[in-house]
């Protein structure tokens, strides 16, 4: 049983790195709050040093109080607004996908996504809505918002993004037709640029049934007065 100097020197030691950024993937960061918990490290490949470099590029200190932890917690916030290159389609539906005798329109309405501008690294952000007809099968409806998030989690432009939801959820359902609006606020143009504060993207994917008009104007008539649940 070790005594209680042996304790107190091992404590000691192990505060000597308060950061915590060397321990590496599956680590652990030392709480410097005093509450005594430990967090695991998110494996960021050096990225941590990237964005170390890019704070001492614009005049800081990277050495005080607040920006001691920044490079790591930025690094891990990257690792986590890009995890959808690391996800595939037949991860996110795992299997949810019935047999379901079922020709009406399918909508998911308003699903919040938050993405990254390709062009400048700044968020743009809105509502995703997603329809489809099916042809004999469904999918688990949380598996729509999981597909909007997983291509929403890479560097983006709305216009691929928009697409991209909408062939996976065909090739997924091969439905009578996919359906996909979404609505974006750009960073890239409201904090920057052109700072136009109040400017909103729509852009459209259809397919199959949905380019044809009457599909198309039911799947927009129920966008717009759909209402609230609650």
């Amino acid at each position: 049983m070790p005594r209680k100097s042996e304790k107190k020197k091992t404590g000691a030691a192990r505060n000597q790195n308060p950061i915590g950024i060397n321990g590496g993937a599956g680590g652990t960061v030392t709480d410097i709050s005093g509450q005594g918990t430990a967090k695991k490290l998110v494996d960021v490949g050096g990225m941590d040093e990237l964005y170390r470099g890019i704070l001492e590029g614009v005049g800081e200190d990277t050495q005080r109080e607040g920006l001691l932890k920044t490079p790591y917690r930025a690094a891990a916030a990257m690792k986590f607004l890009t995890q959808g290159y690391t996800q595939s389609l037949d991860e996110i539906l795992n299997n949810a996908i019935f047999e379901e005798d079922n020709n009406n329109m399918v909508l998911l309405r308003d699903i919040e996504f938050y993405s990254q501008c390709e062009h400048h690294l700044l968020p743009f952000f809105g509502k995703c809505h997603v329809a489809y007809i099916p042809n004999g099968k469904i999918v688990g409806v949380s598996k729509m918002a999981r597909i909007v998030d997983m291509f929403a989690r890479r560097l983006q432009v709305q216009e691929r993004l928009t697409n991209q939801i909408a062939d996976a959820l065909e090739e997924a359902l091969q439905p009578r037709g996919v359906g996909v609006v979404a609505e974006g606020l750009h960073l890239c143009m409201i904090m920057r640029g052109v700072e136009k504060q109040h400017s909103k993207m729509t852009t459209s994917a259809m397919r199959g049934t949905f380019l044809e008009m009457p599909t198309r104007m039911e799947m927009m008539s129920l966008i717009r007065n759909g209402g609230d649940v609650f």
